[in-house]
């Protein structure tokens, strides 16, 4: 048995929260741009577009998290791809986020009245400019609050990496008990770690709700 002070666990345990934090801000940023590519892919109506973005988002939605990181993690490795954790959980959280922000500003965009579309038109504006200038800004200050509310999401999700070997708070927190033979007070330490990520996150999410609820 390994003695470990509460220090030296707290520091261990923030070493790698830098990990859980980084990994998160990765997906959300990357999951954000693609997500943004697929809604306006969405949007244009080429022909096949709507049902091939509507299957990939159902794909994503509709399989677990923990089976999309051994179908990406080790997948890539069978098509001879020198994978890492980092990059397997990253492009497996990317992909996950872009698909549930996908539909999240979907509705958004569908809650903005049709009149717009139709105003902007009348303006001669192009698509891409009726979206930019007309659709978009109204869609997104609908998105902003449930989009905050994902994000608690995708920390949590990061949690799960630990199963193919990706050392976050989580699976530092694993290695931590399996030494000192503390698994309450360790994995209470990382409970608490991911509550103070996510709680702020949280209540800006329900206040951003609050707020846009009664401009409206």
């Amino acid at each position: 048995m390994v003695e470990f002070t509460f220090w030296d666990i707290a520091r261990h345990l923030l070493l790698a929260l830098r990990w859980t934090v980084g990994l998160s801000l990765i997906a959300f940023v990357c999951g954000s741009l693609l997500a943004l590519a697929l809604l306006v892919l969405r949007l244009s109506k080429l022909p096949g577009a709507v049902r091939a973005v509507a299957c990939y988002v159902q794909i994503f939605q509709g399989t677990p998290l923990l089976m999309q990181l051994f179908l990406i993690y080790f997948g890539l490795a069978m098509l001879g791809v020198d994978t890492s954790p980092l990059l397997a959980a990253s492009l497996c959280l990317t992909l996950y986020a872009s698909a549930y922000l996908c539909d999240i500003w979907r509705g958004c965009v569908e809650s903005v009245p049709k009149g717009q579309w139709e105003a902007s038109a009348s303006l001669a504006l192009s698509f891409g400019e009726q979206l930019r200038h007309v659709i978009l800004p109204q869609a997104m200050r609908l998105g902003v609050a449930p989009t905050a509310g994902f994000m608690v999401q995708i920390i949590k999700g990061t949690a799960l990496t630990s199963v193919i070997g990706f050392v976050e708070v989580t699976k530092a927190g694993q290695l931590i008990a399996n030494a000192t033979f503390e698994p309450f007070l360790i994995y209470g330490c990382v409970a608490l770690m991911y509550f103070a990520l996510c709680f702020p996150l949280s209540l800006w999410s329900q206040r951003l709700e609050r707020r846009l609820r009664t401009a409206s």
